[in-house]
Formats: structure tokens, C-alpha cells, sequence
């Protein structure tokens, strides 16, 4: 009996055990938050790697150049990558202007690492020519913002700055006489232009109903002009010397708004009452790099001359005609009287093509032999519209 009872309860036993489960993994999803850090973080480290890779291979092709000084400044290779940039980014989602801006801050910290390049600008900082000055030079510059146009002219004369950005037209209002005028009196060049399109806002720290004043510089106020005189009738205008200038007063006096750039809202810490108050939505600035340096043709430049012509009927149409016959391209002219008590006028005219080229040698070889005056101001790259 006792070994029967024994093997029932061996028996028992074994029906009672039961099999060891397999634990489930779970594979975690790819869009879950731990993979997507992961993924981050690899990209990151990647990122890094060549960021830090491209700037030294620029360090590297600039020391490579018989004249690294001269290299440190290239329109051409500059606007080539703009393009490249604009081509390669066609699925975005980051905006060509984004990607530029990473691009930029390579090159100029690239520069920086050979020579630091000094830049004056028509101030203070976060003006419009402030951000044209950072979309050629990068954030690594040293920015040298002063009070006047012909403040930064006389920088780049003295020697006190290598290279000056200054503003030269406006698709709204036209020339700017300032920067036309300095250039009558200075052997200063152009280098390089910057074409930005200007979007006004009507920056404050306030409700729009409590605003009664608004500060700008005369042409940002010029630009806005029906808007302010149809939406903000109540409100007085004041001109300023800079849109920082109206951002700094919107900032600190009550009831005071500016109408100014985007990034001056960040600086300031003001609230974009409303974006986007230009009236004319095409309206784009150019600015003048203005310095010594000689750009190589890029067989898309645009050369600026100065012409004295003699103050006799017919003399104009003379001189336009010599454009004509050797098919030179006018794409600006701007005429302003003579000082002192002579009579005539100075033309400032832009035309496409570089002064090594041909026809352009004949053209102004023919222009020497008929006018009173004749200077070139420089030959550069024609530079896109940047957003």
C-alpha cells in the first residue's frame, strides 16, 4: 500500500507542473519618444561631426589660396551656394533661408579662424542693414555699427574696417541720396550687394487701441504709408534714425509702437501687433558692400559707374546711345545736381556685365571719349532676393 500511495503521488506531481512562460519582449515602436531620442541623438552626433569637418575643410581651402586674405571674401562661391542651397532643399521642411543660415555661420566662424573680418553698418544693431551685414558676413564678424551713411564710408576710408554695407535703393522709394552722395567724395568701391526683402511690422508693447505713437526711419514709415494712413489714423508719426532706434523708444515709452523687422521684435522683447504693414508686398532693399577688394567675373555681375556728362541738349541721349550700339543691359540710373555753381549733373548708372569682359571694355572705352567724368565704381556678382 505504502508504494502505490508513493507513485499516485509522483503522479500528481507531474500533472501538476506547469511549463515555464516565455517572456514577451515588446519592440519598441519608431515613433515612440525613446526611439525618436535615440535617433536624435545619433543624428546629433553626426551633425556635429560634419559641421566641424566642413568648417575645417574652408579653413583648409582658404589657407590653400596664393592670397587667403582675398579669399576670405567670395561673393561668387558665396551666391553659388545660396543656389546650391535652394536646389538641394526642395523637400524642406526648414526653409532655404534657414538652411543659409547655417551655411553662413560656418563660413564665418571658418573666417574668423584666419582673419577676423571688420565690417561697419549704418546702426544700431538689428537695423535693416545690420541683417543685410550678417546675411554677407556671418555672426562671426566684427559688426561696427555707427550713426550715418557717411560714418561708414569714412570707417571703411580709414582704414578702420576692411568693408561697409550701406544702402543704395529701394524698389518703394528709389535711391537713397545719402549713399549715392558719399560716393561722389570717397574712392570707395562696390564689392557685392545684398538684396533683402523688407517686411515691416508694427511692433509694440501694448494694444494696438492704445498705440498713438509710432516711430521709424523716414523710408520704413514712406513704405508703410497707406496702411498707417488707413488702419492707425489716430496714432502720430515720428521719424527716427533707425528702426532699432523706433524699437528701443516703442520698448520704453507708453503708447509708443515702432514699425520695424521681425528680429528687432526678439531684441526688444516687443509683440508684433501686426506683420507685414509694407505696401507693397515685392519690397526689397539693396544694399552696397562697399570696400577695395576686386571681384573676379562670374559672367552674372553688374558693374556701377559714375558719369559727369556735358551740360549741353543731346549729351544724355549721346551717351545712351553708346550702351545701345555695344547691347549693354541699363538696369539703374539715377541722376543729382552738380555741387557749387556749376551746372550739369552726376549720373549713377548700373548696367550687367563686368568691366573685363569685351564689350563692356569698349563701352566704356567709347564713354571715356565723350563724357566730362568718368569713374568705375567696381564690378560684382548680381545677388538673388533673400527672404
Amino acid at each position: 500500500m505504502a508504494k502505490k500511495k508513493a507513485v499516485k503521488k509522483r503522479t500528481s506531481v507531474t500533472k501538476t507542473k506547469s511549463a515555464p512562460k516565455k517572456k514577451v519582449v515588446r519592440k519598441s515602436s519608431k515613433n515612440s519618444p525613446a526611439s525618436i531620442q535615440s535617433e536624435l541623438k545619433k543624428i546629433d552626433r553626426e551633425l556635429i561631426k560634419l559641421v566641424n569637418k566642413r568648417c575645417s575643410l574652408t579653413v583648409k581651402q582658404i589657407k590653400a589660396d596664393p592670397e587667403p586674405r582675398k579669399a576670405m571674401f567670395a561673393p561668387k562661391s558665396d551666391e553659388e551656394l545660396r543656389e546650391t542651397i535652394e536646389k538641394l532643399n526642395s523637400s524642406g521642411p526648414m526653409t532655404n533661408g534657414s538652411i543659409r543660415g547655417v551655411f553662413r555661420q560656418i563660413l564665418s566662424s571658418a573666417r574668423r579662424q584666419i582673419h577676423p573680418q571688420r565690417v561697419a553698418y549704418l546702426g544700431p544693431a538689428y537695423s535693416y542693414t545690420h541683417l543685410a551685414a550678417l546675411e554677407r558676413f556671418g555672426e562671426e564678424a566684427d559688426m561696427v555699427p555707427v550713426n550715418t551713411i557717411g560714418a561708414v564710408f569714412e570707417e571703411v576710408n580709414r582704414g578702420n574696417t576692411e568693408f561697409g554695407v550701406v544702402p543704395i535703393e529701394n524698389s518703394t522709394d528709389g535711391r537713397v541720396v545719402d549713399t549715392l552722395d558719399m560716393f561722389t567724395r570717397l574712392p570707395l568701391r562696390i564689392c557685392g550687394e545684398v538684396l533683402i526683402a523688407v517686411h515691416h511690422n508694427l511692433l509694440a508693447r501694448c494694444e494696438r487701441s492704445e498705440i498713438t505713437e509710432i516711430y521709424s526711419k523716414p523710408q520704413a514709415l514712406s513704405q508703410c504709408r497707406e496702411w498707417l494712413s488707413r488702419n492707425m489714423p489716430q496714432a502720430h508719426l515720428h521719424e527716427v534714425t533707425s528702426t532699432s532706434t523706433a524699437a528701443q523708444l516703442a520698448a520704453t515709452k507708453p503708447g509708443a509702437a515702432a514699425v520695424a523687422s521681425h528680429q528687432a521684435s526678439v531684441e526688444y522683447d516687443l509683440q508684433i501687433i501686426v506683420e507685414g504693414i509694407e505696401d507693397n508686398a515685392n519690397n526689397v532693399t539693396r544694399f552696397a558692400v562697399i570696400g577695395e577688394e576686386v571681384c573676379e567675373p562670374t559672367g552674372k555681375d553688374r558693374t556701377a559707374i559714375l558719369v559727369q556728362i556735358a551740360h549741353k541738349a543731346g549729351s544724355l541721349a549721346d551717351t545712351l546711345q553708346i550702351f545701345k550700339k555695344n547691347k549693354v543691359n541699363l538696369t539703374w540710373i539715377e541722376s543729382f545736381p552738380l555741387r557749387g555753381e556749376e551746372p550739369g549733373y552726376l549720373f549713377f548708372i548700373d548696367f550687367e556685365g563686368h568691366v573685363e569682359e569685351a564689350h563692356i571694355k569698349r563701352t566704356l572705352n567709347e564713354l571715356s571719349k565723350k563724357v566730362v567724368r568718368l569713374e568705375t565704381m567696381g564690378s560684382y556678382p548680381r545677388s538673388g532676393i533673400l527672404e
